[in-house]
Formats: structure tokens, sequence, C-alpha cells
């Protein structure tokens, strides 16, 4: 059994817990995930199974989306709802009821494009090979480095000036923490905020209406259908260029790691260059290709998804 099942994460679990069920469900030790979702999270959590799991490096790099709430004037220590009331503030104070979703709106259409996130204290990045949120428990902070953030989009669906909701999309690179977003909101504010809600509606090409709970997951591995929701790990790289190698001693040279030349010369135009390749109809690996001398294009294998 390989290829990927898009699971609905359900709120109490971690991302950890659910690869423990599936393997459970399905009686196999091969199955990851990709992009960790905190426990009072739900959402779009992609579970890749077999060889399948090779590939989970790629759909990390994708872009996600959620949904999420903010709450403001309460901070926490744990950036969400979860956590303990470290601070409290009225909001009102900051805004003039007249303009309160203008300023809001700027604010928050502010955090558009690239910018530096520091990574929480609460959270499961490894600093001298402990868990950060290990620390925290333990009543520690570390200095953490900034990361290279980029939001593409960000938009308000609802506000409460009376209760200091704020509900909105977002749009995000790869390990964009959506607590630290709604914190830094909150100081942009001036009164500090949590996040009290979070839903992962996109990752790296699943979407939420696909999704599927652990008990459909559970009933479809009973009644011997699971295999017909399980995607091809090629869904990943539909957006890279196609080869495919036909020829006998290229596949062999190939599949043992070498490189081989590329005589298709309207395939690829310049450097650098990846491509899904496939030998019989079905996807080997990616390659990287690379030029020589007089403008010979070579490809050579980046990573064997068999």
């Amino acid at each position: 059994m390989n290829g990927i099942i898009n699971v609905l994460k359900p709120p109490g679990m971690s991302s950890h817990d659910v690869v423990a069920h599936i393997r459970k469900i399905i009686g196999i030790k091969k199955i990851g995930h990709s992009g960790t979702l905190d426990p009072s999270a739900v959402g779009v959590l992609p579970i890749f199974i077999g060889k399948a799991t090779k590939a989970v490096e790629y759909a990390i790099e994708g872009t996600k989306a959620y949904r999420a709430e903010l709450k403001l004037g309460v901070i926490t220590d744990t950036g969400d709802k979860d956590g303990n009331v470290i601070a409290t503030d009225d909001w009102r104070k900051y805004f003039n009821q007249n303009n309160y979703e203008a300023a809001l709106k700027k604010i928050i259409l502010s955090f558009k494009g690239k910018s530096k996130q520091i990574p929480p204290m609460y959270s499961a990045i490894k600093i001298n090979g402990q868990k950060l949120y290990n620390l925290a428990r333990q009543g520690k902070e570390i200095q953490r480095t900034e990361r290279e953030i980029e939001i593409s989009e960000i938009n308000i669906i609802n506000s409460s000036y009376e209760e200091g909701l704020v509900l909105f999309d977002v749009t995000c690179s790869k390990g964009t923490y959506i607590r630290v977003l709604c914190e830094d909101i909150g100081k942009n504010v001036g009164c500090g905020a949590h996040m009290s809600y979070l839903i992962r509606t996109k990752s790296s090409g699943f979407c939420l209406q696909e999704a599927h709970t652990i008990e459909e997951i559970k009933d479809m591995h009973e009644k011997n259908k699971l295999l017909n929701y399980l995607m091809p790990v090629e869904k990943l790289f539909s957006h890279f260029i196609k080869y495919v190698i036909t020829n006998e001693s290229q596949k062999k040279m190939f599949m043992n790691g070498c490189k081989i030349n590329i005589d298709d010369t309207t395939l690829l135009k310049e450097e650098p260059q990846v491509v899904s390749v496939y030998v019989n109809e079905e996807l080997v690996a990616l390659a990287d290709v690379f030029f020589e001398e007089k403008n010979n294009k070579y490809i050579k294998v980046r990573k064997f998804f068999v």
C-alpha cells in the first residue's frame, strides 16, 4: 500500500497521534505526515503511506492555507487558547469605534508579503536535541533564530468590536506559525492577542473538502476500499516537467544513479531545473538537469521513489 491519504485532523490529537492511529488501523509502520498541526487545531493533514513517505519533504515545502480566529486583549504563554493567561488589556481604547474595521484591516494587511518570524517556545522545533515545548514546560526560554516567511494572502472574514474577536483567512509559506502571527497582530494593535481557533484548509495541494476523518478511513479499510482513496505521489509533482526514459540502457544507468543525456532539445531551455522522471509509466524519481559542453543536457537523480 503506497500513496497519500488526506486526513481531517480532529482537535485534541497531535499530528503524531494521527500517524499512530493510521498505523494501527492499516497495520503498516512506514507512515509519516507533512506539516505539523497543533493538538488544538483541526484540518488538512496529508498522511504518507509506504514508499510515498519518501516524498514527505517535498510536501512540507508546499503552501498552506488557514482560517484562524484571534482574540484581542488577552495574551497567553503558549500563544493560543490552551495556554495560561499572562496579561490582559482593553482593545477598545486602541480604536475609535467608528474607524475600527478600517484601522484593523490596515494592521492585518501590513503582514502581507515577506517578513521575519521568531518560532514560539511552544513548538516541536529541536535545538541541541531538545524540543522547544519540553523546555517551555520546564519554565525555560532560549533564544530562537528568526525565520523568513511569506504571507501571500490575508483577509478578514469577520470581526467583533464588542468581543475583540477577528476571523481571517491566510495563505502562507512553510514554517509560518499562525499563533505567532496572531500575537504579532496584537502587538501592532497595542493590546496583545492570542489565537483562539485554527483550521488548516489547504496543504500542498490537498484541500479540506476532500479530507477524510479517522473514522472514515477505518471504515474504508475494513471494507477493503482504502486503496481507492489513496492519492498517488505524482500529485505532488504535477507542476514539474515530465521526462520519460524509454531507452533500456539509459534506464539501467539512471536507476544505478548515473547521469544520462537528454536528447530532447525542446524539453528544457535552461538550468537549474527539476523534472519528474518516469519509467514504464511509473514515477521513479525527481532529477536535476544540468548542462555540459556543447550545450548537452543531462539529468541525474535527486530522489528515488521506488
